[in-house]
């Protein structure tokens, strides 16, 4: 009697390394928003809203120290958020922003605003009279975005003049927790220009400050002593005690492009670099995207994490900083390559901005099955918690435990199924085998771990589709898919591949029976994880 190929082969390994396990991570950013839409169970959080039109150069009208109250705006946003740990919800945030010219045009920061259904704007503390406000142009990688106001004859304010120099006072205005209530704090500037990338922004000049920001400051004014303008309040360290305004200058090489409708190093998203509990960047998450713009136009959808563009990974130490780098490098409106993980359906997509919307990266969809999950699914490891992966919540039983192959190598594995004694001997019920290897890089190829475990299909009358490239963008290697399996005429599919880095080999062997099992063959392959 031939032995039945779910036995672990004598050469063999199994599984690999994904970003399945993102939903359940936490954001470990740099500094804290200061401006947020409020999470489920919170009271504050981001601000919505954009859009101005021309900043004139005539300062003359514009308010001093004593008038920046009534030049300061507070922004509230409503819209529909996904955030990383709870999910879509739908919330109003408020955050700041400022005139800069007496027919209505102000900024704020994009993180305030991209994304929002509606925003209504109050002027100084004035809740009597809501304003509403249209998004001109924004930019995620210099986190701004300039907004319209309605009307005219609006204060406004006027520039800074000169050198920004270090100790030099410093005041931040806004409207800090959502608190209608104008509030001013005072303090100095410590530095006046560094680079600065964080989880939401990549800029190359940013003021530091002790003139204190909260959550509600995001796309407020720092002003100097005269009133006159120093720099945009975006971010902010309670525990450090360190507040950051994008400076000036930046701001200003910018401003006529997004006062004009034009975005700038932007793809009209709402983004943060996303990293796990141990601080690893994972991607760049998607919270919310502008409508019509060119991420939306891609097939981008909130909730989805951006893992590489024109490939290079992004986010990979938590900030903006690649993929604004990427933007660049390329510009805006370039067709630039990109891969995308979507939590949502456990499916990994590629496709271009400015190019082919995205796809799904469906290795069975190729072979002739179907290429989409539904239903339910679980997550599960092996017994040392190096390789994990995504199946059907029918499938119970689980066995993790490691093996050693005849070459000397470790396997780190799982097997999972509804009836693991039924997948072992035969083809009644589906499965998946996961394993993953580190020593066996040095003497065993994927091609190896393809043929050795589908070494005795044929005897099971089991027919070949041929081998075909596998690339998901984090293993490269090589797939071969069975069908008419014993008497059942079950379908099997066999991964094997090593890690881009080559640091580790992995096996991925899937057996399904129906239809909702070959469903669920790509959510596996869309899933798994080896951590080493």
């Amino acid at each position: 009697m031939s032995t039945h190929p779910h036995r672990r082969p004598t050469g063999a390994g199994r599984t690999a390394a994904r970003a399945t396990a993102l939903v359940a991570t936490t954001v470990v950013p740099l500094m804290l928003l200061t401006g947020c839409f409020a999470l489920p169970g919170t009271d504050a959080g981001p601000a919505a809203t954009s859009g101005p039109a021309a900043v004139g150069g005539d300062d003359s009208g514009a308010v001093g120290f004593d008038g920046v109250q009534s030049a300061t705006l507070q922004i509230e946003a409503v819209g529909t958020f996904v955030d990383p740990s709870y999910g879509g919800y739908e919330a109003a945030g408020f955050g700041s922003g400022f005139l800069v010219s007496p027919d209505g045009i102000a900024l704020t920061n994009n993180h305030v605003v991209t994304g929002a259904g509606t925003l209504k704007v109050w002027l100084g503390g004035d809740t009597s009279t809501t304003l509403n406000a249209r998004v001109l142009g924004s930019s995620e990688c210099l986190d701004l975005a300039a907004i319209q106001l309605q009307g005219d004859d609006f204060p406004y304010f006027a520039w800074a003049d000169g050198d920004i120099v270090t100790a030099g006072d410093a005041y931040s205005a806004g409207f800090p927790l959502g608190d209608p209530v104008f509030t001013m704090t005072r303090g100095i500037v410590s530095k006046a220009s560094t680079p600065a990338d964080t989880p939401w922004a990549s800029l190359d000049s940013v003021i530091e400050h002790d003139a204190r920001i909260r959550s509600g400051n995001s796309g407020g004014p720092l002003v100097d002593p005269s009133g006159r303008l120093l720099g945009v309040n975006y971010a902010g360290s309670n525990l450090y005690d360190q507040n950051y305004a994008i400076h000036r200058d930046e701001v200003l090489s910018v401003i006529d492009e997004l006062v004009a409708g034009e975005n700038v190093l932007s793809l009209g998203i709402n983004a943060q670099g996303l990293s796990d509990d141990e601080g690893n960047g994972l991607g760049i998450w998607v919270s919310s995207l502008a409508s019509g713009g060119i991420a939306d136009a891609a097939g981008l959808e909130p909730g989805d994490l951006i893992t590489r563009m024109q490939g290079v990974s992004v986010g990979l130490d938590g900030t903006l900083a690649d993929y604004c780098d990427v933007l660049r490098t390329h510009g805006q409106d370039a067709s630039i390559d990109v891969e995308v993980y979507r939590p949502a359906d456990g499916q990994y997509y590629r496709g271009q901005f400015n190019g082919d919307p995205l796809s799904a990266v469906s290795v069975l969809g190729s072979a002739g099955g179907a290429s989409q999950a539904t239903g339910e699914f679980t997550t599960i490891t092996d017994d040392s918690g190096s390789v994990q992966v995504e199946v059907p919540a029918a499938w119970t039983q689980v066995d993790g435990s490691p093996f050693d192959d005849q070459r000397g190598n470790t396997y780190q594995s799982i097997v999972a199924s509804p009836d693991l004694a039924a997948y072992t001997a035969g083809w009644s019920v589906p499965g998946v085998n996961v394993l993953a290897s580190q020593s066996a890089v040095a003497n065993t190829s994927p091609a190896d771990l393809v043929a050795e475990m589908a070494a005795a299909l044929p005897q099971h009358g089991c027919v070949s589709a041929g081998t075909d490239d596998y690339d998901d963008g984090y293993h490269v290697g090589i797939y071969e898919y069975w069908t008419d399996c014993g008497p059942e005429k079950a379908e099997f599919l066999v991964v094997g591949a090593t890690s881009t880095a080559n640091d580790y080999i992995v096996l991925v062997a899937v057996q399904a029976v129906s239809e909702a099992d070959l469903d669920a063959i790509d959510r596996v392959l869309g899933s798994f994880i080896a951590e080493y």
